[in-house]
């Protein structure tokens, strides 16, 4: 199996990675030549691309063929097996690596040209290239992202030795390759057209693929109060999360993360700034183990996932003795509504952002009791229909909000700043007013 080209590699790449889009994803291509794959595969995901300087060391009378690596923040990685068997001087192993990490300051400079990098602590993090040989420049990539807080790194590739690949597996979490060979010759030959790729093309790909609407701007007002990380017992498993508590709050929104989504969401967490500077305090949980998302089928097991925030708002209640309500994205939201329907439940309020209630069940959505807000964009045609049919079922308060010209996932300008303003203004009628009775807080 040959590749046309890198663009070609990346979009049938793109294909075997599908299950991280909705993640809260960055994706890192190694210059030059894994650029245009990490174009595609970025674009796929809808996630934002940036690169990831790493140069080979080459042994002075074979370039090639690569003994280590060096990269961005001082990382070096040798390859021992490639040191014995080739046997460069001390001398000139410097030497190759002064040259080299000189370029990786040159094209830093360059391609970056000023723009910060892309942030990955706390993210899942795929580095691209266009094929492995030795692995140590992907070794290499591996251990940056790593020491920058990477919650988890994939390593996609379209080519590379079945031995590289194997190793590789001790510095990411994941290694993807879509064709494993025992031989591999060289990594331009598994190609049709292997052009060198400029450093204009990549500076190129990289503004193109550009989107400041990804980050959204926080939220203007006070700084919310620091956020701790628990674990949270659940059905027999213990759910990762993030609880934040202002010192006032008079409820919690337990928020149902959706299509593999985590609680690193940068969607999920800007809306939860916004509730918590108005007083409300949230958690920010996983419904899957690690483990668990390796599958994806249980992405859309809502009945699963229901009982598992369920269970999280058992234990927020103990925990806290304050009022629960759910935010929902996605197929959460239709957790968040079978949850609600469980009998006593008592959850005070829902909101859901381009939610799929289609996915919970009709008997559910007419059990529900708590006020129900649904917020879709305009242009998720489908969405939007799916959440009309699913308001007509329901018996308890509802409305219906629509974000004019926001897609999917509100990447729009000011289109997150509307759900977060939504989102807030409905939990703090519905459980958070004044007149609500409120037993004392437990500490946290």
């Amino acid at each position: 199996m040959r590749f046309d080209d890198r663009r070609a590699a990346g979009r049938r790449l793109a294909r075997r990675l599908d299950v991280l889009r909705g993640q809260d994803v960055v994706v890192l291509g190694l210059p030059r030549g894994g650029v245009p794959v990490a174009y595609e595969v970025a674009q796929a995901l809808d996630a934002p691309l940036d690169v990831l300087v790493v140069r080979k060391l080459g042994v002075p009378w074979q370039p090639e063929l690569g003994f280590g690596a060096v990269g961005e923040n001082g990382v070096r990685v040798l390859n021992e097996n490639a040191v014995d068997d080739t046997r460069p001087s001390p001398a000139e192993q410097a030497a190759v690596e002064r040259t080299e990490q000189a370029e990786v300051g040159r094209r830093v400079r360059r391609y970056r040209a000023g723009r910060p990098r892309v942030p990955v602590a706390g993210r899942t993090v795929v580095v691209v290239d266009d094929g492995l040989a030795t692995g140590a420049t992907a070794e290499a990539a591996c251990r940056i992202v790593r020491g920058q807080g990477a919650a988890r790194i994939v390593l996609a590739v379209p080519v590379g030795p079945a031995s590289t690949v194997e190793r590789l597996h001790e510095v990411a979490d994941r290694v993807v390759c879509l064709r494993s060979v025992q031989y591999l010759g060289s990594v331009g030959a598994w190609y049709e057209d292997f052009t060198q790729t400029t450093d204009a093309e990549v500076i190129a790909l990289l503004t193109r693929s550009a989107r400041p609407a990804s980050a959204p701007r926080a939220p203007v007002g006070p700084h919310p109060p620091p956020s701790r990380e628990v674990e949270v017992p659940a059905a027999g498993v213990s759910l990762a999360a993030s609880l934040t508590l202002p010192d006032s709050a008079r409820a919690v929104v337990a928020f149902a993360h959706g299509s593999g989504s985590s609680r690193y969401s940068p969607r999920n967490r800007y809306v939860a700034a916004t509730l918590n500077r108005s007083g409300l305090a949230t958690l920010l949980l996983d419904l899957l183990t690690e483990e668990e998302e390796a599958d994806r089928s249980n992405v859309f097991d809502v009945l699963l996932l229901a009982r598992r925030l369920h269970a999280a708002s058992v234990w927020l209640r103990h925990r806290t003795a304050l009022p629960v309500a759910y935010f929902g994205a996605s197929t959460g939201a239709a957790a968040a509504l079978e949850a609600a329907s469980a009998h006593g439940a008592d959850i005070r309020a829902i909101v859901s952002r381009g939610g799929r209630p289609d996915l919970a069940t009709p008997a559910a959505l007419a059990q529900v009791k708590a006020p129900t807000l649904f917020i879709v964009g305009s242009r998720d045609s489908r969405v939007l229909s799916l959440n009309r049919l699913a308001a007509d079922r329901m018996h308890c308060e509802h409305g219906l909000s629509v974000v004019p010209g926001a897609t999917h996932l509100f990447t729009e300008p000011d289109a997150l700043a509307i759900v977060a303003e939504l989102a807030r203004d409905w939990f703090t009628a519905h459980v958070a007013s004044p007149e609500a009775h409120v037993p004392p807080r437990r500490s946290a």
